[in-house]
């Protein structure tokens, strides 16, 4: 995905628009990493990840459909804006991290192998995830279930992995200073709206994950104990590579 995220920029860049489809791959992790490389490019980009089948329709029994996250990306004169979201109540990744915990899922956001609510992570590894908001987050996995075939996910053998890519020049529309300035005072007026009682701050989205990564470039990361385990020498290496220091927890 990544030599995908860098072909979609150069093609924008050279031509204002590129589409690109990739199929025949595995989970490529955080979305929002491949739109921050493009907003950081000065290009607005749009990706989406049809995936394998683990989140049941809306009033289905059984997985029909990827965890599917949809991601945005722009540039504004403040930095990349970034917004990440699955469209399932729960991310797989996540299911995994909590069966190998031994934690409860919330409520809601999973059935079992007959269609009964669980909160278990082992029966809902037997069942199915749910999509987020009912109907409408049903409606959004459907789209991006679909934009993966145009991407190629008929070509994979079980017809599911799809991830799209469209990226273009902001100026095909507005001078491209212009719209990150304009951009900038939206975020602007919208973190000075009057807050409700006890909130600190409004937050624009993927604000929280960049504060995240700042602080843990400074203090590095803390993982559980069960996975510091579970993870090889290699990877563990890795982890210190990127962030320098890693510290555990029983």
């Amino acid at each position: 995905m990544y030599h995908a995220t860098r072909a979609a920029i150069e093609k924008a860049a050279a031509r204002a628009l590129a589409i690109v489809g990739v199929t025949n791959s595995w989970m490529s992790g955080r979305s929002a990493y491949y739109v921050e490389m493009i907003a950081k490019a000065d290009l607005a980009g749009i990706h989406t990840a049809s995936s394998a089948r683990s989140v049941a329709p809306f009033g289905g029994s059984r997985p029909a459909l990827g965890t599917n996250p949809i991601a945005f990306g722009l540039p504004s004169s403040r930095g990349p804006v970034v917004f990440d979201m699955g469209t399932s109540a729960f991310m797989g990744t996540d299911l995994a991290f909590r069966e190998r915990l031994g934690q409860l899922l919330p409520e809601g956001v999973a059935i079992g192998a007959v269609g009964q609510p669980t909160r278990d992570p082992m029966l809902a590894g037997g069942g199915a995830l749910l999509p987020f908001g009912g109907y409408k987050g049903f409606g959004l996995a459907f789209i991006v279930q679909a934009l993966g075939v145009l991407a190629g996910s008929a070509l994979d053998p079980d017809k599911d992995d799809g991830y799209l890519f469209v990226v273009f020049k902001p100026d095909l529309l507005l001078n491209l200073d212009d719209f990150k300035r304009q951009v900038s005072e939206l975020i602007d007026r919208i973190k000075a709206t009057p807050r409700q009682p006890g909130v600190s701050e409004i937050r624009i989205p993927g604000e929280r994950a960049f504060h995240s990564r700042e602080r843990a470039f400074r203090e590095g990361i803390e993982i559980d104990r069960v996975v510091y385990e579970a993870l090889g020498p290699w990877m563990l290496d890795r982890q210190r590579w990127r962030y320098g220091r890693l510290s555990t927890v029983a």
